[in-house]
This record gives structure tokens, C-alpha cells and sequence, in this order.
């Protein structure tokens, strides 16, 4: 028996169908609540309001569950790697060795950009933002290897495969830009995060060899990010794919939506904040202190999350990570040395535990990727990376899903009534 909500509305009451997704999740369809009552919601930011049903993930904030097509993160992260994540996002599934095998191949063919694309490189100034880049560049790929998808599921397996991989390498070059540096061909012969490594950091008279260490913690920060549901740049990536863009279009829209401090951003404010207490002498004690105090302006960043009400279960991987890499790399760096002893000192603190602003893992994905040597200013394009498989499979997803349609949300007009146009002679 299908399960309803009464909404009375002065003398009208009408029953709205309760949908309930796989793990008990419940909404409130409105989808005729305009046309049967001449109301719409109002919901600043859609935190209460779902714009569509989705097999790709699924997160409990209160509990700190996040799972990837039903696998547990915990899980991927022990025994998976990204390109493999990469494939069971898109496909719903777990690959087949063959499968995953062609997979791999797809993306070692496609690590080349077209030599005609260096010249859109060195038209962007050498401090060019690498986010400005990477927006810009796949757009540009739109108009090389975009073509329509309309149900044949080839292309869309090679438009995957050219933007997972090209993506690392638009993001090598747009930091070899910035640096005035020679580009650095992909070698077919690394894995998917050791030829990133290599693009980014070999010089043509000597090769990056990443240490595996280095290679596993990246590689884990970008299965981490792979996909987190109906986030700000997934749901952008949504929205532009409903008009029937294309999956270039789409996720170049997904990339200016990642851009904001308050989304992809956000480990660049942790290192930032790091930045300012090391330059200002404050102590971490003094700090947590400022944290607490609401005059202060002071602001923890890296602490607590909108969605998890608990340790965000990526943070906890990530944790584990740091501790073993910054162990084995032996990096002496003062931010590093802050970061951990806030991370120590707030697990400890009575104010941070009740509130459970815990680490997240902005914190700790920013200090390993500050470890390892990678500049502050890839960090969000590091993020675009890991997040290109989850914004394709929602593509995908939406695109192959007969009941969607144009995203139009409504509005409250809050603006002045009808007025006259005074000529501008009389306007004084």
C-alpha cells in the first residue's frame, strides 16, 4: 500500500505519495503540489528538498556511512584502487577482469592531448588559476571528442574513458604553465596516479619516480572524492546535463561549481588557517581557544561536516594514511607539525567532541597532499580529478532516465509591484 502525506492548505487538504528509497530513506513527492494547489516550496540551499532518485551512492551523516553502489567505502579503500572505482561508479557494478583490463587500456590510449591544444595552454597567463585551466580546457575537448549521446553506449564508454584520463593531464599542464615549465608527455607504461605524478614533477632530463607510499595516499584521496551524492558541483553537473548538454559541458559546469571556497575549496582554507597560526605565533592551545570564542572571527577549518553528524568515514581512512605516510616520508614541515597537534588536542577537547567537529577530511586530505609536495594551488583540481567519475555516472545516470526533465526550480518573488517608466528627463 503506497504510503501518503496530508498537506491542508486552508479549506483544501490533497495526499501526497511518500517515496522510500532502498536504505528507508522517505520523501514527500510534490511534484503536483503547484498544479493542484498553486503552491510551490521554498527551501534556501535544497538541504530538505531532493532533486531525484539515484542508484550511485549513499550516505548516512548520522550514522557515517558512505557507500558506492553499496559497497562500503571502508572496503574500496582496502581493496580497490580508482580506476576500479572509477568503473563501478559508471556502471553500477564491480568490473570483470577483462572489463577493467580494457578499461585501463582505454585510459592509457587517451592520456594524450591533442598537440594542437598546447597553444590554448600558453594563451592563459603563467598565473592563470589551474581551476580556470582545467574549466576552460574541457570545454575545449567538447569540440575535438563530444559526440551526442543518444542511447548507443560506445561513445559514451570512450567520452568517459577521454575525460577521466585527459583530465589528469589538462591538470599536469596548467601546473607546468604556471611555471613557466615544459610539458611532460604521459608514459604509457605508469598506472593511472604514477603517470599523473610523473606529468606533473619529471623534467625532460629526469624522470619523478613516485615513491609507493606517495602513490597509494593519492590514489586514495582520489577514490575518496570519487562521488558524495547530490553535492554542490554533482548537482550542477545535473542541472546542465537536463538541457541535454553535453558530458564535456557538463562536467566543465561541474569544475566552476567545485571552484568555491565552500565546496572543492575547502583544504585550501585548512592550509590556509595553518598558514595564518604558524606566521602569527599563536600556539595550537591558543587557537582551539580562539575556536570557541564566537568574538573572536576565528575560524577552525577542517572541523565538523554539513552532512556527516558524526567522523566522516573518509576522514578516518584518510587518518590512518597520514599516519603512516608522514611517518615514512619523514617530512619536517611546521604547518604539518600544527595540523597535528590541533587534530590531537580537539579529539581530546570536551567542546569539539560534544559538538562532534571532528577532523573531516578537507584536514586531513590537505596535509597529505602538502606532504607529499603537491602546491596548494592544484589541491582543488586534485579534487576535480577524483570527483570526474562520480559526476559521470550522474550524467549517465539522468541521461538515460525517461522521466527527466529540464531542471526549472521556482522562486518567491520578493521584488517591487507593477511600476510606470518615467522618461529619463523627468527622473531629476
Amino acid at each position: 500500500m503506497t504510503r501518503t502525506a496530508t498537506l491542508t492548505y486552508g479549506d483544501q487538504t490533497i495526499e501526497l505519495p511518500v517515496i522510500e528509497g532502498t536504505e528507508g530513506e522517505l520523501g514527500v513527492d510534490i511534484s503536483q503540489l503547484r498544479a493542484k494547489t498553486g503552491l510551490i516550496t521554498l527551501d534556501p540551499g535544497f538541504g530538505n528538498t531532493g532533486a531525484c532518485q539515484s542508484r550511485v551512492t549513499f550516505i548516512d551523516g548520522d550514522k557515517g556511512v558512505l557507500r558506492y553502489r553499496g559497497l562500503p567505502i571502508e572496503r574500496l579503500a582496502e581493496k580497490s584502487n580508482f580506476v576500479e572505482t572509477a568503473w563501478l561508479l559508471i556502471n553500477g557494478r564491480l568490473p570483470k577482469r577483462t572489463e577493467l583490463d580494457q578499461f585501463s587500456a582505454r585510459l592509457t590510449t587517451h592520456a594524450l592531448l591533442h598537440e594542437g591544444f598546447k597553444s590554448h595552454f600558453e594563451g592563459f597567463p603563467l598565473n592563470a588559476p589551474p581551476m580556470a585551466i582545467l574549466s576552460a580546457m574541457i570545454n575545449t575537448l567538447s569540440s575535438s571528442y563530444s559526440e551526442d549521446h543518444k542511447g548507443d553506449d560506445e561513445p559514451f564508454e570512450e567520452q568517459s574513458a577521454q575525460l577521466i584520463s585527459k583530465v589528469r593531464t589538462i591538470a599536469a599542464y596548467s601546473y607546468r604553465r604556471s611555471l613557466g615549465l615544459p610539458f611532460i608527455y604521459p608514459d604509457p607504461n605508469l598506472r593511472y596516479v604514477a603517470n599523473f605524478l610523473h606529468m606533473m614533477f619529471s623534467m625532460p632530463y629526469a624522470q619523478y619516480i613516485a615513491s609507493q607510499e606517495v602513490v597509494d595516499a593519492l590514489n586514495l584521496i582520489l577514490m575518496l572524492h570519487a562521488d558524495h551524492e547530490q553535492n554542490c558541483s554533482t548537482s550542477t553537473v545535473r542541472v546542465v546535463g537536463s538541457s541535454k548538454a553535453n558530458l564535456f559541458a557538463s562536467c566543465a559546469a561541474g569544475v566552476g561549481a567545485l571552484w568555491g571556497p565552500l565546496h572543492g575549496g575547502a583544504n585550501v582554507a585548512v592550509l590556509e588557517m595553518l598558514e595564518s597560526i604558524y606566521k602569527g605565533g599563536i600556539s595550537a592551545e591558543e587557537a582551539l581557544k580562539l575556536a570557541k570564542d564566537k568574538q573572536s572571527g576565528f575560524r577552525l577549518m577542517g572541523f565538523g561536516h554539513r552532512v556527516y553528524k558524526n567522523f566522516d568515514p573518509r576522514a578516518l581512512i584518510l587518518k590512518g594514511a597520514a599516519d603512516k605516510v608522514l611517518e615514512r616520508l619523514g617530512v619536517k614541515d611546521p604547518l604539518l607539525d600544527v595540523a597535528r597537534k590541533l587534530e590531537e588536542l580537539a579529539l581530546k577537547d570536551p567542546y569539539f567532541v560534544d559538538r562532534k567537529l571532528y577532523p573531516n577530511v578537507d584536514f586531513y586530505s590537505g596535509i597529505l597532499m602538502r606532504a607529499m609536495g603537491i602546491p596548494t594551488s592544484m589541491f582543488t583540481v586534485i579534487f576535480a580529478i577524483g570527483r570526474m567519475p562520480g559526476w559521470i555516472a550522474h550524467w549517465y545516470e539522468q541521461n538515460n532516465d525517461p522521466s527527466s526533465r529540464i531542471t526549472r526550480p521556482r522562486q518567491i518573488y520578493t521584488g517591487p509591484n507593477e511600476m510606470n517608466y518615467t522618461p529619463i528627463e523627468q527622473r531629476g
